[in-house]
């Protein structure tokens, strides 16, 4: 047992030998050190607040896939803290695969089952057949916004599955975006735990004990990362409900790790020009991720990883647009801006939504806005260059969270773009810390234990020898 979790009682028998060291549990040993009662830890709050947030979706949305996931994931949430209080120790990873039960698996293999899903499904799928039958996943004449396509060709690939085997359940898009999703952040992860590990000589080894790595002393692995993000309410949601961003952000995150790394900047260029194929928010990724790998690799790999990226978008792009270009404009340009023939949908009360809609002449109000956003961006990475992957994904989310706000077409739901771009490379770069801060922690409790025994020691020494001369 560690040191930090055995208590000597001081004392005496009466016949002079030292008392034996009491052992006592993880919470029992920090209850008697610092001599207050227990107190609620962090994770089970956590849990429990992820809870409420489903409860509270599934009771105020009008949203039927909305309302099955939030029914599902209070109960996972719930049953995580659950998990989470009679665990010995913070963050254990029964809880995390509880709340990814509840939050994702159970939720999706329902709405997959009964067919129902947000709209952006349906929307994939029947690009991706389009894209079988005529070589666009655009129609010529949209006249329902369910007719509109607002992505770019390459996520009609998403779709294909569905329009090649029909309505079976692994030919949900949604699936699909899930398995693109995943395996980007897995690869991300080991890519920025390799890159921590050489700065801070940690091994980033999958803990023996199933913890976390979130906290102090833990050791993290790609797995334990991605499965904390994944059961997130703000990533579970789209998941299982079918967000069509998840995918996008897993390759911008994909780029940067791989920008971060350094490298000969191919595989960088490869996962930048495939996020840009996708949709056009990734395509701030470019600048930032070329910048980044300058700085990391040099100028030729930044040139090089420049030339695949347009490369790859281009050959997903151009033949698609260049075989019908009225469709694109319509459907790729003009709908996202809320300038086609069907207003968008998406009409969150955000900045540019408000300019566009209230004010005259609001939506050449809010693009010289997102301009002006962007070009700030722009000075900030030829001023003071991101040298660190945390600072490029930093840049990044700052300046898709200004755009995301500031464009007249917006939701709520996009802003788990600059949510995930903080967070995720952040918590990858703080758990290298955070267990060479656990090690200092555990050689100086194991220091002081051992300084008690010796004290212990003397005292039933001198106690001994004082009844010897009596």
């Amino acid at each position: 047992m560690p040191p930090e979790s055995v208590t000597f009682v001081a004392g005496v028998r009466p016949g002079g030998s030292v008392l034996a060291p009491a052992r006592q549990g993880p919470s029992q040993a920090g209850r008697a050190s610092s001599g207050k009662g227990p107190r609620v830890r962090r994770d089970v709050l956590f849990w429990l607040g992820c809870a409420g947030f489903a409860l509270a979706l599934a009771v105020v949305t009008s949203l039927t896939p909305h309302r099955i996931w939030g029914a599902c994931a209070a109960v996972g949430y719930a049953v995580a803290a659950e998990l989470a209080r009679r665990s010995p120790r913070p963050w254990s990873r029964r809880g995390a695969i509880a709340a990814l039960l509840g939050s994702v698996v159970v939720p999706l293999a329902l709405m997959v089952a009964v067919g129902a899903g947000q709209s952006e499904v349906h929307v994939v799928e029947h690009s991706g057949g389009l894209l079988l039958d005529s070589g666009s996943p655009y129609l010529p004449h949209p006249s329902d916004v369910d007719d509109y396509n607002p992505y770019l060709p390459g996520m009609a690939l998403f779709g294909i599955p569905h329009a090649l085997f029909g309505g079976t359940p692994l030919a949900d898009a949604r699936v699909w975006f899930c398995a693109a999703f995943l395996a980007c952040m897995a690869v991300a992860a080991r890519g920025t735990g390799r890159n921590s590990s050489r700065r801070g000589g940690t091994s980033g080894a999958r803990s023996a004990d199933g913890v976390l790595g979130v906290g102090p002393a833990h050791r993290a692995s790609s797995a334990d990362a991605v499965l904390f993000l994944a059961a997130f309410p703000a990533v579970a949601l789209p998941l299982a409900v079918g967000g069509v961003d998840l995918p996008v952000i897993g390759l911008m995150c994909l780029g940067l790790a791989l920008a971060g790394r350094g490298g000969s900047g191919t595989a960088a260029g490869l996962a930048m020009g495939a996020a840009a194929a996708l949709k056009w928010t990734a395509w701030p990724l470019l600048p930032v991720g070329l910048v980044l790998l300058a700085m990391t690799a040099g100028r030729r790999a930044a040139v090089r990883a420049g030339i695949v990226a347009v490369l790859v978008a281009a050959l997903a792009v151009v033949p698609v647009a260049l075989t019908d270009p009225h469709a694109f404009v319509e459907h790729v340009v003009l709908f996202p801006l809320g300038e086609g023939g069907v207003r968008s949908p998406a009409a969150s009360p955000l900045p540019g939504y408000l300019l566009a809609t209230y004010v005259p002449g609001g939506s050449v109000l809010a693009m010289a806005a997102l301009a002006a956003a962007a070009a700030g961006v722009a000075v900030s990475l030829a001023v003071r260059p991101p040298r660190t992957v945390v600072a490029a994904a930093d840049r990044l989310a700052i300046g898709l969270g200004l755009a995301m706000c500031l464009i007249p077409a917006t939701r709520f739901g996009y802003l788990v773009y600059p949510l995930v771009l903080a967070v995720w490379f952040r918590r990858t770069e703080l758990v290298a810390a955070a267990r060479r801060v656990g090690r200092s922690a555990r050689g100086e409790r194991s220091a002081k234990g051992e300084e008690r025994v010796k004290s212990e020691r003397r005292v039933g020494d001198e106690r001994r020898v004082e009844d010897g001369r009596g």
